[in-house]
């Protein structure tokens, strides 16, 4: 009965299978056997079932056959002759080895299959759509071009980037506002010298900034041109421009304003060559000063400053400053939503703060009726021509720097106190107050140590406060700043805090210099490494919180692997060190003297003996004899006049030239003649006994020779 059930079994397994294939070939024959997309999937769930069932009937059929040929080979046993009688057979070794080589690895390969195809049904073609997926990623072999324009893209990407920081930044609060306010004393000196005008900015008595005004080396920022465009580089996206100063302009394709392009010629392609033609007329204005063999740098967004907002005649968006409190800037914002016309966008300064809504109104009409007069002289005059053109120095500091973060400005010089309070009785009477005459004798920079702050700035090494050191070296593309720990060796803890202590000093200083230099562009900051995250991040975010005192445009990036920060940072002028300096005529400016030859050679072939070795006994120069002069033989005779005593009042002689030629014509040595009056003049050394008494120390008190008792 046992036999025939195991022959039944693999009959029905065997059953299904035939059942299984009429099933699939009547879904296949049906009309409706065509699914949508959507039950696809379905599809792959049966076809995979499908194959399991055959799978499992084609095993169940070789099971039996299997059983069935080993117990026809195995051998009889033998039946025991008594009821007491234990027969014990052991098992066949070549069943074990058929066993081994037949079943087992033929389950493993079953398995094996079931999960290379329990997962998709088909990995053949899935491994032949991943193949042509790593084909696409190999790195591409030639450079790749970017879809319009590539200075576009990359203000875009800045753009994006700005607005992502921009969410993380946290709010200002009105309480933190007022207390970096009056956590910093700050105090503005103006000089007027040698026909030139400094100006300094204090911070807690320190100097943080530094500007020179000239007369004749006023700067181009800000100023408005009509000029007349020379030639288009479309593999460059620039185009050049003549302002009438000599040297051409640059202005590129970042820079143009597409919305006053478009509606001239219509909708066109943001291409440079597409919006300006060789010979066009252009309205422009200066962002940048030329510098060495760099020209001017021009936008077409014309934008116009005023003492408390920033009038933007093209653009259609208004900004405040992120240095204000949160309820400031949102009253600021009520009010310029009644004042700024839908054509045009504003940007409000920090001096806004409290600034009344007739002040801003006034300020807005002046800058309007500003641009208006700009576009009329732009239809009527011819390129290229000077249309508008920034106030002095002087002024434009006051109204970009000075409000009411000041404690007072310190004024010295009569016409420089004059421009500064007809300025600020126009803009801002409520500073009048504030304005005070230095009447002093001395120096005003001198005063205020401004001077010295100047000649330390100069240096390459700036000394901290706690003996640490920073070295600055400025290259062309880049700032470069490099911390060290100097002679400070920290005053207990480990060398982790140590390091962190001298980092956070050195963030400080490093942002007062940046200001008063006035460094501009990439700068790469080194700090000492720090092995713990959070000293790291201390470091940083005390960076970023100096860094808010700067007025300048600057953002600080990422970390590198390497523990280099870095940062840029927009410059205002010329600089401190071009200001106060001129390139070496010899080696213009690099630093070094190159010779035709190499230095060593040019070295050794000045030395008497080349041919000297390690060890060997060096030869010393010779030394020509030269005359002697009155001045060496007084200081001599001075010399052996204070070996002499108080007593010896006796006269020193002195050689002169005439008695020196007298004795060149002799037989005698003028130098042997010179070494015995001298030696002549020195008195005779004291008698044994008549000098001064020794004193020796004892415990009971000085004891002199004389009341020795062993004398």
């Amino acid at each position: 009965m046992v036999k025939k059930k195991e022959d039944e079994k693999p009959d029905d397994t065997a059953s299904a299978k035939p059942a299984a294939k009429s099933r699939a070939a009547a879904a296949k024959k049906s009309p409706t056997a065509k699914t949508s997309p959507t039950d696809k999937p379905a599809e792959t769930k049966a076809a995979a079932k499908t194959s399991r069932a055959k799978a499992s009937a084609d095993k169940a059929e070789k099971a039996p056959a299997k059983k069935k040929a080993a117990a026809e080979k195995a051998p009889a046993l033998e039946a025991p002759s008594s009821p007491r009688q234990l027969v014990f057979a052991g098992p066949d070794p070549e069943l074990f080895a058929k066993f081994s080589q037949s079943e087992e690895p033929g389950e493993r390969q079953v398995r094996r299959r079931q999960r290379n195809r329990g997962a998709d049904g088909d990995s053949a073609a899935t491994t032949e759509k991943r193949r042509p997926a790593k084909e696409a990623t190999e790195a591409p072999s030639k450079p790749q071009r970017v879809r319009g324009s590539t200075r576009l893209e990359a203000k875009r990407q800045r753009r994006r980037e700005g607005r992502d920081q921009g969410r993380r930044r946290a709010v200002v609060t009105e309480s933190e506002f007022l207390a970096r306010r009056e956590s910093v004393e700050r105090v503005m000196v103006v000089r007027e010298k040698a026909g030139r005008t400094q100006i300094a900015v204090l911070e807690d008595g320190i100097t943080v900034e530094h500007y020179v005004a000239k007369s004749e080396e006023a700067s181009l920022i800000g100023n408005v041109y009509l000029g007349r465009v020379q030639n288009v580089l479309p593999s460059m996206e620039a185009a050049f421009v003549d302002i009438g100063r000599g040297r051409n302009a640059v202005l590129y394709s970042g820079e143009v304003d597409w919305d006053a392009a478009t509606e001239e010629g219509g909708e066109r392609p943001k291409r440079i060559e597409a919006a300006l033609k060789t010979g066009d007329s252009v309205l422009v204005q200066v962002t940048k000063d030329p510098v060495g063999h760099k020209g001017a740098r021009l936008t077409s967004q014309i934008s116009l400053p005023g003492r408390y907002l920033v009038y933007v005649p093209g653009g259609g968006m208004n900004g405040i400053s992120r240095k204000l409190p949160d309820t400031e800037r949102s009253r600021l914002k009520a009010i310029l939503k009644t004042l700024v016309p839908e054509s045009a966008g504003v940007i409000v300064r920090t001096a806004a703060e409290g600034a009344t809504e007739e002040q801003l109104t006034r300020d807005v009409e002046r800058l309007q009726a500003q641009w208006d007069a700009l576009q009329k002289a732009a239809q009527s005059e011819k390129a290229p021509d000077l249309l508008h053109s920034e106030p002095d120095l002087l002024v434009k500091i006051i109204r970009d720097v000075f409000n009411e973060d000041f404690q007072k400005i310190v004024i010295s010089g009569e016409e420089q106190h004059t421009v500064i309070s007809d300025y600020l009785s126009q803009v801002a009477p409520d500073l009048l107050d504030r304005v005070e005459v230095y009447s002093e004798e001395a120096d005003a920079f001198d005063h205020y140590r401004v001077s010295e702050a100047i000649h330390k700035a100069l240096e390459r090494k700036v000394w901290l406060p706690s003996g640490g050191s920073l070295v600055i070296d400025r290259t062309e593309a880049m700032t470069v700043v490099d911390v060290n720990t100097g002679k400070f060796v920290g005053s207990g803890g480990n060398l982790e805090e140590t390091v962190t202590k001298n980092n956070l000093e050195a963030a400080e200083e490093i942002v007062r210099q940046l200001r008063l230099r006035d460094i501009g562009g990439i700068i790469v900051i080194d700090f000492i490494d720090m092995v713990l995250e959070s000293n790291r991040d201390l470091v940083l975010r005390r960076l970023v919180e100096t860094l808010s005192r700067d007025r300048t445009k600057h953002q600080v990036a990422e970390v590198t692997s390497l523990g280099l920060v870095q940062m840029t940072r927009k410059r205002l002028g010329l600089g401190l060190l071009e200001t106060f300096s001129e390139n070496c005529e010899h080696c213009q400016g690099r630093g070094v003297v190159v010779h035709q030859e190499p230095v060593g050679k040019a070295r050794s072939s000045s030395a008497e003996s080349p041919r000297k070795r390690r060890g060997s006994q060096k030869e010393t120069p010779k030394v020509a004899p030269h005359a002697i002069t009155d001045d060496t033989r007084n200081a001599l005779a001075k010399i052996a006049a204070s070996t002499v005593g108080s007593g010896n009042t006796e006269a020193i002689p002195v050689i002169t030239e005439e008695q020196l030629a007298q004795a060149d014509t002799s037989d005698s040595d003028p130098k042997k003649d010179l070494l015995e009056s001298v030696l002549s003049a020195l008195p005779e050394p004291p008698a044994p006994g008549t000098g001064r008494r020794r004193r020796r120390a004892s415990s009971k008190g000085v004891v002199t020779p004389e009341a020795s008792p062993e004398s």
